[in-house]
């Protein structure tokens, strides 16, 4: 039966179209569109605006029970006194075990309370306890005006977030492989449930990597998704937005349309050369000392300028000697500065004895000790 109910859901999702909106017409009380690679802001409504976020707060949970160092084929028993959790459910029984992995596609597709709940103090020993968890690492991502005081995203006056934080809390659960692979998974069997993931633009616009919804009715619909398309992945997040579906895929349109994500050195690359005096090699290679990569509205011209300390070396000159930076610039405007550094190690020449040395040397060879 279960098997049953899910394959409706799907049937639902894949048949339901997802309308189009213009970005001018968002419905969401606050939105953001960020691209995942450099953390730049390409439209934000609101974005900063603290607000109740519901369930997809269950996006910090899951980040901070991977984090917790528990495996995911840990067994979890639950209490015999357990009451469940209002709202959404996977229908935990008394008694039962259960594995931490089954409550993170538990709690990501199916938006279990009772699956965020039980994760939580498993990993952490209460609710409360957790909460603290999921704040410290709120502070670690610098999402600054967020607070968390459960695990589920209930109603709760001290628990709350905003789009700009939750696209800051997205990029990390991007960043963790198993947390991404999850919320990108349409439909599991796991332990005699089948979870099927409630995010409908998995099934309806292309490219879409999944993440997670959400809804209370103080709360409205939230939602954060994540879509990848030619190297280019795009985080949006709404909160209380009545037509989420739309607000996103219009996000993205105008995201994928007027943006690129141009990398303009990767770590390690020769950008230039010096000359160096003194040395077993004339020339010594001059390095982006980390990634450089760009968000530009397309047509947009990326400038360079390798600002040097100086311009020529004298041997030895060690590896990784920051010489400078190099800024990029758009239309004018800085928007980045990378490190340049040496690329090895350069010695100092041997002098190369003279023919009075090497011949007196040779005399001195021949006498007696």
């Amino acid at each position: 039966m279960k098997r049953v109910i899910a394959a409706a859901v799907a049937a639902f999702l894949i048949l339901s179209p997802v309308p189009r909106v213009q970005a001018a017409e968002i419905s969401a009380a606050s939105a953001i569109l960020m691209d995942g690679e450099t953390g730049t802001v390409l439209y934000e409504k609101n974005a900063h605006e603290p607000r109740l976020i519901a369930s997809i707060t269950k996006l910090m949970t899951a980040l901070v029970v991977l984090e917790s160092g528990h495996d995911q084929k840990e067994e979890i028993t639950v209490p015999s006194d357990w009451a469940g959790a209002e709202g959404s459910s996977i229908y935990l029984r008394p008694g039962e075990q259960v594995t931490l992995e089954a409550l993170l596609y538990g709690m990501l597709l199916q938006s279990g309370n009772d699956a965020a709940t039980l994760a939580a103090v498993a990993c952490a020993g209460s609710v409360e306890a957790f909460a603290e968890k999921m704040n410290a690492k709120a502070a670690e991502l610098g999402m600054k005006d967020s607070h968390f005081t459960n695990p589920t995203g209930l109603n709760d006056e001290g628990h709350y977030s905003t789009a700009y934080d939750m696209a800051l809390l997205a990029r990390a659960c991007l960043e963790n492989d198993t947390l991404a692979k999850i919320v990108a998974t349409k439909s599991v069997a796991l332990g005699g449930r089948v979870f099927t993931n409630h995010n409908k633009l998995l099934w309806q616009y292309e490219g879409c990597v999944g993440m997670k919804t959400g809804y209370t009715e103080k709360a409205g619909r939230t939602l954060v998704s994540a879509a990848e398309r030619d190297g280019m992945t795009l985080i949006c997040v709404t909160l209380n937005a009545p037509n989420d579906w739309a607000d996103h895929a219009a996000l993205f349109d105008r995201g994928f349309a007027g943006y690129e994500s141009c990398l303009l050195a990767e770590e390690g690359e020769v950008l230039c050369r010096l000359p160096v005096s003194g040395g077993l090699a004339p020339f010594c290679g001059v390095s982006a000392g980390e990634a450089a990569r760009l968000c530009v509205a397309r047509g947009e011209e990326i400038q360079r300028e390798l600002v040097l300390d100086q311009t020529a070396l004298t041997a030895p000159v060690a590896q990784g000697t920051v010489l400078g930076e190099a800024v990029y610039r758009v239309n004018g405007e800085e928007k980045l500065r990378i490190p340049l550094v040496v690329i090895t190690d350069v010695d100092c020449c041997l002098r190369t004895p003279s023919g009075w040395e090497r011949f007196w040397d040779k005399i001195a060879g021949m006498l007696p000790g």
